[in-house]
């Protein structure tokens, strides 16, 4: 693989002071290299062959190339690859990373610049087999799997900047999904699994000729975890969160009965905060939704960013373009008072099989207790089954989940380190990690 000279320059200068990529350092030219062959499908004969009359058929050489903008990818191509396992995710959708670079939200002056890895048939007109997001990285924010520990840990061993890094993940989202999105179109099963294993490999491959100091995929499917393996040179690490899960129910007191009597009364007491204080519940889809209606949902955001000093990582124009994109793959909660105002709401994407609950705001003077949990967690339990999805992934953290029927979940990171000797550390930092994981969720499934 050629030299990525002309895409990177020293690590030294790719950071700014305010933790965003260098404004000196311009968007990474595209490359294109040669990665591997692939065996063309065989089809099925009409009449059965004996072995040794099937003649061998010649592979495909694949191209790796990577670009500066999903804009750079059909919309189309991407999307089959984002489908290719069989189920739908809009976090890795064309239209919602577009929305996400577009508004400027994922940015190289905001420390994300897409480097997106493409895989395709040789050739100017190659067809697109597989596609992973992938962005330079110039800080460890907005991430959800923190290594900045890792950061401080190894500038002191090796006197080097851990930034810039390599990123693969939907940014500012802790929503497990595919990394590595292959098109199923016209690959048998084989030939899909080859191209997954080369994309996880070429994804080292990039690192590797970039120089920077590591790679890092987060919120990556279990499955994915035997293409992210150690014989390619990744660690795995395991997080927490908290799931629910739709066990065929028909109604919302449906799963109510299946709780303890006292989880079930505490939830029914919680339900009625919106109704004692005079406030309507309600939702809505993106598509049915006017400017004016994202730019109160924006408000709500910001009062929340501020409230808890945390940094607002999207702007108004990104709610904007998503929910033009997504249309009814985006599912709004909103509280609004007695005279109609809006005061409150949440914001869903909806998936195949999955409700995915991400942003929350409020009016800054609004104040009712257990409002939080009816428009995050409940509205969203009644729309899963409403909707016929098997499950609710409510965001990063969050033990009180438990009591709302919201049970511990494993998810699934893996990283690419260059040094040798910082790689051995973080391996064992991640061996005890690991134990105290385990522990954790055996500790947590008995409640």
């Amino acid at each position: 693989m050629q030299q990525f000279a002309d895409m990177v320059v020293a690590s030294t200068s790719m950071c700014d002071g305010g933790g965003g990529i260098a404004r000196g350092y311009g968007r990474p030219a595209a490359i294109a290299v040669t990665v591997g062959t692939l065996r063309p499908r065989r089809p099925l004969p009409n009449k059965p062959r004996k072995l040794h009359r099937c003649a061998c058929q010649p592979r495909e050489k694949l191209e790796l190339k990577t670009v500066s903008s999903i804009s750079q990818v059909d919309r189309r191509m991407w999307n089959e690859c984002a489908k290719g396992n069989g189920t739908f995710n809009p976090f890795v959708s064309w239209e919602f990373l577009s929305a996400m670079e577009e508004s400027g939200s994922a940015s190289r002056d905001a420390g994300w610049l897409p480097c997106h890895a493409v895989l395709s048939r040789e050739g100017e007109e190659g067809e697109v087999l597989g596609v992973a997001p992938l962005y330079i990285k110039g800080h460890s924010y907005g991430e959800y799997v923190f290594d900045h520990s890792w950061a401080n840990a190894y500038g002191r061993l090796t006197r080097k900047n851990y930034y810039p890094k390599l990123q693969s993940c939907v940014p500012f989202s802790p929503v497990t999904g595919s990394r590595l999105l292959a098109k199923s179109a016209g690959l048998g099963d084989q030939q899909r699994n080859e191209v997954l294993g080369m994309m996880a490999g070429s994804l080292v491959a990039i690192a590797d000729e970039m120089k920077v100091s590591s790679l890092h995929v987060t919120f990556n499917s279990k499955e994915e975890l035997a293409h992210f393996s150690r014989e390619r040179g990744y660690l795995t690490r395991t997080g927490i969160q908290y799931h629910w899960q739709n066990n065929g129910y028909d109604t919302f007191n449906d799963f109510l009965m299946e709780l303890r009597q006292s989880k079930r009364k505490s939830i029914r007491q919680e339900r009625k905060c919106a109704e004692k204080n005079g406030l309507r519940v309600y939702r809505t889809y993106g598509s049915e939704m006017l400017p004016s209606d994202w730019d109160e949902f924006y408000r709500f955001y910001i009062n929340t960013c501020n409230k808890k000093w945390g940094e607002a990582y999207l702007n108004r124009e990104f709610f904007h373009r998503m929910g033009e994109a997504m249309g009814d793959k985006v599912l709004v909660v909103f509280v609004e008072d007695a005279f109609g105002k809006k005061v409150a709401g949440a914001l869903n994407l909806v998936g195949s099989d999955t409700l995915f609950g991400r942003n929350w705001g409020c009016a800054a003077d609004l104040n009712v207790k257990n409002l939080h949990f009816e428009v995050c967690y409940y509205q969203a339990l009644e729309a899963a089954i409403e909707l016929g999805l098997k499950r609710v992934e409510a965001g990063a953290q969050g033990e009180h989940k438990i009591q709302r029927g919201y049970l511990p979940t494993p998810t699934y990171s893996c990283h690419w380190v260059r040094d040798s000797q910082f790689k051995q550390i973080v391996s064992n930092f991640l061996d005890e990690e690991q134990r105290q994981i385990d522990y954790t969720l055996e500790v947590l499934e008995q409640e």
